[in-house]
């Protein structure tokens, strides 16, 4: 079972730009979700880019307060396929489900991994009863956790619940608590790492934590859009080499404890990717469990606060450590 990708609609796209002097396919692709610089390049050479009805090259430089007006192919998807994979439910009623997702398994469909994700799983258990918010890829996912990253994490089964989740990401007040190892000794008991983020310069995959000299919200020196990001962490237990940290999210940017983590020197444990290459025990994904959540009802306004045990491969590598 596949679900098939078709470029069968043009889709139009408005942006205002904030910013001045940054090469225009640059700019594209740091602000339009999607966009790689490659393929903002191609839709610069082919004229689907206009300024006031001319079309711009993709060196072209930006200026503040220009709206370009940008016509691109947009894949239409069919409906992901329902599939019957064994799910973890932790918390169910009629208007959300809270899935202890496995460490491993993908969230939700994309060109290259088309099925055996969360929502194809989802689909078959809850049947058409998902919040449509998030499309025919997306739907009832109100957040998402990296295919490597066990835990909680929600899906809403109307719009209403998955606006009220979404609302409460917005102000702060879905409390996100993960559990983490990390390299290297953390002195400090606790601490609060404040760092915007953004798109890595230079790797297109990667996220980056910039610092104050470096970056405001908004922009940063080398003409990267950033986002403020704040991570609260406490240290649980010290070991000969690593640190088993808790990390409370106080924003979600993408891969957001990965990075904040290496920023400060701490990057988490098996993370290739924003850490070394190489790691002790075999491992080969980052040590990270969404481990509590906590948010009001969307219908009965009730507080609802959930927790999990540490998986198996966590409390595995937390034992090697020990004996250490």
């Amino acid at each position: 079972m596949t679900i098939s990708y078709v470029n069968t609609a043009l889709k139009t796209t408005t942006l205002k730009c904030n910013i001045d002097g940054v090469r225009l396919d640059v700019y594209l692709a740091e602000n339009i979700d999607g966009m790689t610089r490659s393929a903002a390049g191609k839709l610069l050479e082919t004229g689907n880019v206009m300024l006031n009805s001319a079309s711009l090259r993709k060196n072209h430089k930006t200026s503040s307060g220009d709206i370009y007006i940008i016509t691109q192919d947009e894949p239409i998807a069919s409906a992901a396929v329902a599939q019957d994979i064994w799910l973890n439910i932790v918390y169910e009623d009629n208007d959300l489900i809270v899935i202890n997702k496995p460490r491993g398994l993908v969230v939700h469909p994309a060109p290259g991994h088309p099925d055996n994700t969360l929502v194809n799983a989802l689909l078959y258990h809850c049947g058409d009863s998902l919040s449509g918010i998030g499309g025919v890829i997306r739907p009832g996912i109100v957040h998402r956790l990296d295919k490597d990253t066990s835990g909680l994490i929600i899906a809403a089964k109307n719009d209403h619940a998955h606006l009220s989740l979404a609302a409460q990401l917005s102000s702060r007040t879905l409390i996100r608590i993960y559990d983490a190892v990390v390299c290297g000794i953390i002195k400090n008991d606790n601490g609060t790492i404040d760092a915007p983020i953004g798109r890595h310069p230079t790797n297109r995959k990667k996220q980056k934590a910039y610092s104050p000299g470096e970056a405001s919200v908004g922009r940063s020196s080398c003409g990267v859009t950033v986002r403020n990001a704040t991570t609260h962490y406490s240290v649980i237990a010290r070991y000969d080499g690593y640190t088993h940290v808790r990390c409370q999210l106080e924003t979600g940017r993408t891969h957001q404890i990965r990075v904040h983590m290496a920023y400060i020197g701490h990057s988490i444990l098996g993370d290739t990717v924003y850490g070394k290459k190489k790691f002790e025990f075999n491992i080969n994904s980052q040590c990270l469990h969404a481990r509590k959540l906590s948010f009001l009802h969307p219908v009965t306004n009730e507080q609802i606060s959930l927790s999990t045990i540490l998986p198996d491969y966590f409390v595995e590598l937390l034992s090697k450590l020990e004996k250490r």
